[in-house]
């Protein structure tokens, strides 16, 4: 099965329940989406999405948050803890250094957990309440399990987190404790940590909700639709491009599926389809590995480091969604390195925008691809930043400026002032 803007929409199967169903990417396997448990096809072990028998249109949407868009997701609500509605910032000085034509920072650190994670969560774990599972689980870099804990606590249910031993930000950690999960630190990377909760999904031991799971990224699409009501508002127009982090591809994968819905549904026209550029840190950067290239699969890679931790991931599971996102929208991917982050971190920071380095990695591949000619003058651009400052607060400690100490009285004070 092609995903392609093109294509269009599918007529439903006969067994399509609640106005959905989950149809297979690669050989077209359709399913009941609430009959049983599924991550992947029966038939291929392909990766699945969520098809709808009516799409909504972009005016069709009321309300405010991730639950405005019910009508484009599988539930009509879900567990929620007011997730979506993030701002959309502007930034006058750094639009005038890129040298862009509009640039504006999508910041998903603004979430109740502070990523983007929420927005998945919120729909995930309402599927598995509809499921009628008990136990969620998730492999983590440290945002999935702050938000799968949040939210499964707040719906009820057990929550079991595994992260790679030593590799997650503080931040991220003591939110998924306090929130109530159990947490097992596994003695090695992300990619190993998601082989086995696969393993324990696959055995009956837990609802898996990382985003192999297909209602997840559901939630995520609503991303891109709050851009694209945002830049039609603004401007008159949608953005030229978008360019966000890249792990396990999970947002880029989502984003294409809304821009194809819309296209089905007419609100989209192909030409005005935003360009999806995904950014990796150096030291993570399979997916880049491949459009350089133009290769059809992603090779996993065994060891993966950067100081962007939320993105130090060898294997996306998203790629084969993510890949077409990239080349059937024209868009690109581009590695930065550990340095050109946290010059992007501190650029945003100068703009009242405080993100973790793995958010600041779109900053910096655009200003990489707008140097190299790539990204042109006269593009509006949204950039998409994915989890709060506070999340890494080490990395920011070391990112910012060291405190200076000072006398115990005013005269003291100012004479250091003046130095």
């Amino acid at each position: 099965m092609s995903l392609s803007l093109a294509a269009e929409q599918p007529a439903p199967p006969v067994d399509a329940e609640d106005g959905a169903w989950l149809e297979c990417i690669e050989c077209g396997e359709t399913f009941a989406p609430f009959a049983d448990i599924r991550y992947t096809c029966d038939e291929c072990d392909g990766l699945l999405e969520v098809r709808y028998v009516d799409l909504p249109s972009l005016d069709d949407f009321e309300g405010r948050g991730v639950w405005r868009y019910a009508d484009a997701l599988p539930l009509d609500s879900g567990v929620t803890t007011q997730e979506g509605a993030t701002p959309l910032y502007e930034v006058p000085r750094l639009e005038n250094d890129v040298g862009v034509e509009a640039l504006r920072i999508k910041h998903e650190g603004m979430n109740p957990t502070g990523s983007f994670k929420d927005r998945g969560m919120t729909v995930g774990v309402a599927v598995a309440k509809e499921l009628g599972v008990d136990r969620l689980a998730c492999a983590s870099t440290g945002n999935t399990s702050a938000a799968l804990a949040a939210y499964g606590s707040r719906g009820g249910m057990e929550t079991l987190v595994l992260l790679p031993a030593g590799k997650v930000a503080a931040g991220k950690i003591a939110q998924a404790s306090l929130h109530g999960a159990r947490i097992l630190e596994v003695d090695g990377n992300f990619d190993s940590c998601l082989d086995i909760v696969q393993e324990l999904a696959a055995r009956g031991e837990a609802y898996l909700l990382n985003s192999l799971n297909p209602f997840r990224l559901e939630g995520q699409k609503t991303i891109g639709l709050e851009i694209l009501e945002a830049f039609r508002d603004d401007y008159g127009a949608f953005p030229d491009r978008i360019v966000l982090p890249v792990g396990n591809a999970g947002n880029t994968s989502a984003l294409y599926k809304a821009f194809r819905e819309l296209v089905q549904v007419g609100d989209l026209p192909l030409e005005d389809v935003p360009k999806l550029t995904g950014v990796q840190a150096a030291g993570a950067a399979p997916m880049v590995e491949a459009i350089e290239n133009d290769a059809d699969e992603v090779r996993r890679w065994d060891d993966v480091e950067t100081r962007a931790t939320a993105i130090r991931i060898g294997n996306p599971v998203n790629a084969p969604k993510a890949l077409p996102g990239i080349r059937e929208t024209d868009g690109t991917a581009v590695a930065v390195s550990d340095e050109e982050i946290t010059d992007a971190q501190r650029d945003l920071a100068e703009e009242g925008i405080g993100v973790e380095p793995a958010s600041a990695a779109s900053i910096a591949g655009l200003r990489k691809l707008r140097a190299d000619g790539v990204v042109t003058d006269d593009e509006r651009v949204a950039c998409l930043t994915t989890g709060h400052l506070l999340k890494d607060p080490d990395a920011a400690a070391a990112a910012g400026s060291d405190p200076q100490p000072v006398p115990n009285d005013t005269e003291g004070v100012l004479e250091h002032l003046h130095e």
